[in-house]
């Protein structure tokens, strides 16, 4: 396992935490459960236990975490955020209660990494990637968030972000997911709006 504390000079972790890791109110974890309940039903499959992922990214011994998260989860000054979006209504962003924030958070934190189920999982030791990762994510489309405006037949949200700067780097997505008997809806949105962009 990687010793976040001693970056190494070049690496690329994710970590699958679940839905609602955190949440006292247990509203999150709830109404992710009825949410995969329902989608089960509908595809006449069993349901899974559901994930969001978020990254760290080590280089030249200085760690980063890349996740997307609530504008109104912290007042961190120096939190990296590097660009934001709408949640649930475009036209509802203007207020920060209903927009995202994707931070590129050096020596940041992961909240609740400690849940996190087989991580963090080295997706790659490469610096050029690393760097990539890096430089990509300001650039990230930002759509509102649990909506299809990508058209790409899943919705938006943290794990389109992961999947989308994973893709565009040049990771093999074909070996990357969720834990065993886990889903991160948006994952697949994520890889079809880089296809559609291609490799940096």
């Amino acid at each position: 396992m990687p010793d976040h504390t001693h970056p190494a000079s070049a690496g690329v972790d994710l970590f699958g935490l679940p839905l609602g890791a955190g949440d006292s109110t247990h509203c999150v974890r709830v109404n992710g459960r009825v949410f995969e309940a329902a989608a089960a039903r509908r595809q006449h499959r069993e349901r899974c236990d559901l994930f969001h992922a978020a990254l760290a990214v080590s280089l030249d011994g200085q760690l980063f975490t890349i996740e997307m998260a609530p504008a109104w989860g912290t007042d961190a000054p120096d939190r990296g955020v590097v660009c934001e979006g709408p949640v649930g209504l475009h036209r509802l962003g203007r207020s920060r209660f209903f927009r995202y924030e994707v931070r590129r958070w050096r020596d940041g934190v992961i909240p609740d990494a400690a849940e996190a189920v087989d991580s963090p999982q080295r997706l790659s030791a490469d610096p050029a990637m690393a760097q990539q990762v890096l430089d990509l994510a300001p650039s990230f489309p930002t759509a509102t968030w649990g909506r299809d405006e990508q058209r790409a037949g899943d919705m938006w949200n943290s794990n389109s972000l992961v999947a989308w700067l994973l893709a565009r780097s040049g990771h093999d997505m074909d070996t990357i997911g969720p834990p065993e008997h886990g889903r991160a809806p948006g994952w697949l949105a994520g890889l079809v709006v880089a296809a559609r962009s291609g490799r940096t």
